[in-house]
């Protein structure tokens, strides 16, 4: 069995005409819909990025024990399990938050992997002393707060401000992308063909094609911007910053236009794996699984991007498309079944008919593809401390903190790092040894008290809403714009969050967190 993922990052599922998308040309995803089970109510997990990841790997939610980190020594990562069974994994990756501090030992649980270098405010090309004036007049200061940065001597990470410079990182790259084979996505692209060149021959291989785009910065060649043109003609606005939305109608529909250029690049290059498919016949022996992490707020409900507000359906409702050649499906057919992130472990270990372990608690799609049921009747989601998001496919649920709750948050890890950087001394004196998780294997695990403010959390989204928990009738108000008065849903939403919490051996301070303490002592297992 050979197994081809495909995981573009922030490809919202409205972009796709597959899902009724009609701004964007995507015809090569479409293509692959009219082939592969399309499912119609797939959700993400814990969020943003690497928590995604980890969900991936571990097949099991991990927003509750902590924020974004490096993978777990005991967590169960499909790559690495595949590989103890004799099945070959590789990963091609532009996805530069694995080669952070944050991200440690995701890639390394592959055979092998291809970082593509480039891609965001990776520093790829190391100049001390760029043009920054050149800079400040192509790119907009919104978008670029370059104002900071030195005129005349070496630009740095120390005398810089954080923003001012990752973006003129990025800023810098553009100056080098000459062709379009220098942009991180075709790179990505030729590495796969390379691999499945090499490997065509083999069986019992894995590979994984992760593409950072279209993630912001929305950076796309010149013949993708052209086809969604839109008569702005200001500076680049390319990277909203996570905020509401003040901009211009005009400045909008640019932003906009930036996003659907990357869609449009995005499908053509995953149009090429599909020629690939056709050419070699891969589509009798080999499976083929396409899915994002999260979508994007491109200014609905007065936002842009993810994490300061609730997980409205534009940024938790995900595309996913499956080919499996033994699927008993007709081609082209629909799944309404709801899935996860996390029942992405199961599913590709199923396909190569590896032992699933206990610690997951998500399910294998591998039943669906064959119309029979998989066990998922509803799904929890969110970022460590921000709200809940709890559905059922038929109506989404955000309970919010309790207010009277004044204890700080502990979160878990035995691997110390934020996004960028490692705990500081002064972390590390407060942490604590505390007794194992139902998922440690047995090993204890360090309890901290984490700072709110360190961003990689949900704190801000639950600042920035002030209205408390919410319900919302996806049938009646798919767009989420009139929240209603339910209670006897929402006090059977509320008990799916607990028996998810329950399942996932959360804390017992997160029921407390979330006023869900007597819910917790009244409902047995």
């Amino acid at each position: 069995m050979r197994t081809v993922f495909v995981l573009f990052d922030s490809l919202n599922r409205a972009a796709l005409g597959a899902y009724g998308g009609e701004a964007i040309a995507t015809p090569n995803f479409d293509r692959f819909a009219k082939r592969s089970k399309t499912f119609d109510k797939h959700y993400v997990g814990s969020l943003p990025c690497m928590p995604a990841r980890r969900d991936m790997h571990t097949g099991r939610l991990n927003f509750m024990h902590r924020p974004w980190g490096p993978l777990e020594p005991f967590d169960n990562s499909f790559a690495k399990l595949l590989s103890e069974n004799g099945v070959y994994s590789h990963i091609v990756s532009d996805h530069l938050h694995y080669f952070e501090n944050g991200g440690t030992g995701y890639v390394n649980a592959f055979d092998s992997w291809d970082f593509i270098r480039g891609q965001e405010y990776d520093t790829i090309k190391a100049l001390s002393q760029p043009p920054v004036e050149r800079l400040r007049e192509k790119f907009d200061g919104r978008h670029y707060p370059m104002a900071d940065l030195s005129k005349t001597g070496s630009v740095t990470k120390g005398n810089s401000g954080t923003d001012g410079w990752r973006r003129s990182r990025h800023a810098i790259n553009t100056l080098f992308m000459k062709e379009e084979e220098d942009y991180p996505t075709a790179k990505c692209f030729k590495s796969a063909f390379e691999f499945l060149d090499n490997n065509k021959s083999s069986d019992d291989w894995f590979l994984q094609v992760e593409c950072f785009d279209p993630h912001e910065p929305f950076t796309a060649p010149a013949r993708f911007r052209e086809a969604y043109e839109s008569g702005y003609k200001g500076k680049v606005l390319d990277w909203p910053l996570y905020e509401k939305v003040t901009d211009s109608a005009e400045e909008v529909a640019e932003i906009r236009a930036n996003y659907a250029a990357l869609v449009a690049m995005c499908d053509e290059y995953f149009g090429k794996l599909l020629d690939w498919f056709d050419r070699e016949d891969a589509w009798s022996d080999t499976a083929l699984v396409l899915t994002t992490d999260h979508g994007y707020l491109l200014g609905e409900h007065e936002w842009w991007a993810k994490n300061k507000m609730p997980y409205y359906e534009e940024i938790s409702h995900i595309p996913l498309m499956i080919w499996h050649p033994d699927s008993g499906s007709e081609q082209g057919s629909r799944c309404d079944a709801l899935t996860q992130t996390t029942d992405l472990m199961p599913t590709i270990l199923d396909f190569h008919d590896v032992e699933i372990p206990k610690e997951v608690t998500a399910h294998s799609l591998r039943p669906l593809l064959d119309d029979k049921a998989s066990g998922r009747e509803s799904a929890i989601l969110g970022m460590f401390a921000g709200p809940i998001c709890v559905t059922d496919g038929r109506y989404s649920y955000y309970r919010f903190p309790d207010e009277a709750q004044e204890a700080p948050l502990q979160a878990y890890t035995v691997m110390p790092a934020h996004l960028e950087r490692l705990f500081s001394v002064q972390e590390l004196k407060s942490v604590e040894l505390v007794p194992p998780f139902d998922f440690t294997k047995g090993a204890p695990v360090m309890r901290y008290t984490l700072d709110l403010d360190v961003g990689e959390t949900g704190a801000s989204c639950v600042a920035n809403w002030g209205a408390g928990s919410c319900l919302f009738d996806l049938a009646s108000d798919p767009k989420q714009e009139s929240a209603i008065d339910d209670p006897a849903t929402v006090a059977r939403l509320n008990q799916c969050i607990v028996d998810h919490l329950k399942l996932h051996n959360a804390p017992e301070e997160i029921f407390a967190h979330y006023g869900l303490e007597e819910a917790r002592m009244a409902v047995p297992l």
